[in-house]
């Protein structure tokens, strides 16, 4: 049976991209918080898990991580949501990686990957194969498409050996990029899930980012639909900030954008997913809190609209964090809202 992965969200940094242990660790993300997102109506979690949470640098586990691995699972499955389970860094990956990743030029890495593998599955073999799937990895970041493609299916076989009817989650190379689908290497399992990231135009979804070239290279109004910078605040454009800002084209990231830009974006995972009669998912998207709130909500109508008519399933990027549906306060950013309440309009 297929898992339901229509609506969901991300739980950042609680078991991945966070320093936060112990009692802090504990409280970031509890059972209320997963009864919070079921009453909001999203049928499901992705749950980005990192290698330095779940095992020290001698390979043991750390148990307090694992249980709360656990916990999660618990609770998301005794609330009626079911999980993607996302590895999502690695001591020898991260999809912010400079120069090339040893998962790609080490044949031992590549087998202490899949060993990390084999230990959760280990874990969380018994937990209902319509409910629990495995994201092989987030975001690869290889530079011939050809190492990701000979790592990931590896893996993909590898976990397939231990649980044949485990659905795998599986995308494409560099950030799991809609525009680099076609270099995938699709494997003939139709327990795999086709998934993919989206977060265009940069100017809009991370506006002000101070991790983002495009985010430090402009801060000024920013619109949509249409041209995110319009012709009046080019000149407000610092086309010299940091030396990656010479490399970005100007004129292709403020392209317009509206609905039907949205939709042909997606073109290469559309066809994949109809080649491969697979479904499709898109693991993150969303828009920096940052932004203005129009420009937020019409944005996420719009994408989430597209998503839903094209029967692709979704997770926001994240419940907390800086793209959240909750505020610091505990209350909502009204991104859940909007969203699915685009989702209930084109179903």
């Amino acid at each position: 049976m297929t898992i339901a992965i229509a609506r969901g969200t991300n739980i950042s940094h609680w078991l991945s991209q966070s320093d936060k242990r112990g009692a802090e660790r504990v409280a970031w993300f509890t059972r209320d918080d997963v009864l919070r997102i079921a009453e909001w109506g999203f049928d499901h979690i992705r749950l980005p898990i990192d290698e330095e949470q779940l095992w020290d640098e001698h390979g043991r586990q750390e148990a307090a991580a694992w249980d709360l691995l656990d916990a999660g699972l618990d609770w998301a499955l005794a609330a009626g949501l079911n999980v993607v389970v996302d590895l999502h860094i690695l001591r020898n990956h991260s999809f912010g990686q400079a120069d090339e990743p040893a998962l790609f030029r080490e044949p031992a890495e590549a087998e202490r990957f899949i060993g990390l593998w084999r230990q959760l599955s280990a874990r969380m073999h018994s937990r209902p194969c319509n409910r629990v799937a495995y994201e092989l990895l987030n975001e690869a970041v290889a530079t011939d498409p050809a190492d990701w493609n000979r790592v990931a299916l590896g893996a993909h076989a590898a976990i397939r050996a231990l649980e044949p009817e485990r659905q795998l989650i599986l995308g494409s190379n560099r950030w799991n990029s809609v525009f680099t689908y076609d270099q995938l290497q699709v494997p003939d399992d139709r327990r795999t899930i086709l998934t993919f990231h989206y977060y265009h135009p940069m100017f809009i979804t991370h506006h002000r980012a101070s991790w983002s070239p495009e985010g430090r290279m402009y801060d000024g109004p920013i619109r949509y639909p249409g041209r995110p910078i319009a012709d009046e605040h080019l000149h407000l454009v610092r086309r010299n900030e940091s030396h990656r800002l010479l490399d970005l084209d100007l004129d292709l990231l403020n392209k317009p954008y509206d609905r039907a830009q949205l939709l042909a974006d997606l073109a290469q995972p559309l066809a994949a997913a109809q080649r491969s009669g697979l479904p499709l998912y898109c693991g993150e998207f969303g828009v920096i809190k940052l932004a203005p709130w129009p420009v937020r909500e019409a944005w996420y109508r719009d994408i989430v609209g597209v998503f839903t008519e094209h029967g692709i399933g979704w997770a926001n990027w994240d419940y907390k964090g800086s793209f959240a549906l909750v505020e610091p306060d505990g209350s909502s950013s009204g991104v859940a809202e909007a969203m699915l309440d685009a989702a209930a309009a084109k179903s």
